[in-house]
């Protein structure tokens, strides 16, 4: 056995002495269940999986299931620290989008996606058609289609807000395709318990606390991308009793620093990532611009030093977003905001 399958049976085995045994039963084959407003069927599980996307390769990993990872791709930040050893073992098809053929040349029965951007009704990578014609079935991640309208490109546009709701389903569904719903329960209890947790953290928030979530900026002479109201930041705030000063519906708008700056956040979150599509991908270039911008600099967030780093993956909504939602307690925490 390598040491990488040791490792995630010891992390499966962990979280069931963690929180102890559930009633979960053997998944029932053929297994039969609805996916973005698909239906997927499965004989077994799946073999052969490519994974495109961070989250949903960490997802695999936490459920003890790495030895099904064929490929992997669409990657923002350095794998969870538990997985190093594990992630290295796993050929990485692209940092980015794969091409459909490096796909397929790995003969998967699964393929699974984070965003319908990369396999989907205009997916940079392919339709879920394309995968069909191969007898390939797709799952996509809930959290980037229910409640959410892909159909025109680009980011697509949340018809519902963002919950956490949808990660737990994607657990739940991919623990029932591969036959372990007892360790995909246990992943579930442990990050309630860690979003519980962080609300307790707060509880005695000031009232009045405010924040911008600056994600990255095509360019840094024109608007930044910062979160809306429905995305994963979102649904952050809502939950500790922040407020989110971007009134906007859209998961990640443009909106110019002047308006930023009237709005004057209590806090600044700022993502970090591997990424460098764009030059402010890189938190020493968005740090710089914040201390050095004839307006932003003046913003009191900025000035009392209410700057936040958080992993950019947590600002997806991934996995990780509980780890994001513990950051900001702890800042909130750390900054005096809570009495």
């Amino acid at each position: 056995m390598s040491s990488f399958r040791r490792h995630c049976g010891l992390a499966a085995i962990g979280f069931v002495l963690a929180f102890g045994s559930t009633a979960a039963r053997a998944t029932d084959y053929p297994l039969s269940l609805d996916n973005c407003g698909i239906a997927l069927s499965f004989e077994k599980a799946p073999e052969r999986v490519v994974s495109i996307g961070q989250s949903m390769t960490e997802i695999m990993y936490l459920l003890g299931l790495s030895d099904r990872v064929a490929g992997t791709a669409l990657w923002v930040a350095p794998v969870l620290p538990q997985f190093e050893e594990v992630n290295e073992e796993v050929k990485r098809l692209a940092d980015n989008d794969p091409s459909f053929e490096s796909v397929v040349a790995e003969r998967p029965d699964l393929v699974t996606t984070q965003f319908e951007g990369q396999v989907g009704p205009h997916g940079v990578v392919a339709t879920r058609e394309q995968f069909a014609d191969l007898e390939i079935p797709v799952y996509t991640s809930p959290a980037d289609c229910v409640g959410k309208d892909n159909s025109n490109g680009g980011d697509g546009l949340r018809t519902n807000p963002f919950s956490m709701d949808l990660v737990y389903e994607e657990v739940s569904d991919l623990a029932r395709i591969f036959d372990v719903e007892e360790r995909g329960a246990a992943l579930i209890a442990d990050l309630k318990a860690r979003e519980q947790a962080a609300e307790e953290k707060i509880a005695g928030l000031d009232g009045d606390v405010s924040a911008v979530f600056w994600f990255s900026s095509a360019d840094l002479d024109i608007d930044p991308y910062v979160a809306g109201q429905s995305g994963a930041p979102g649904a952050m705030m809502k939950t500790l009793g922040v407020k989110n000063v971007i009134d906007s519906e859209e998961e990640w708008p443009t909106v110019g620093w002047e308006t930023i700056a009237r709005a004057n956040p209590t806090i600044i979150v700022i993502g970090k990532m591997d990424r460098r599509r764009f030059p402010a991908d890189d938190i020493a270039v968005k740090q710089q611009f914040l201390k050095e911008d004839p307006v932003v600099s003046l913003m009191t967030a900025v000035r009392k030093g209410r700057v936040i780093v958080m992993d950019a993956q947590a600002m997806n909504p991934t996995i990780r977003t509980i780890s994001g939602l513990e950051v900001l307690a702890d800042a909130l925490v750390k900054a005096g905001l809570v009495q």
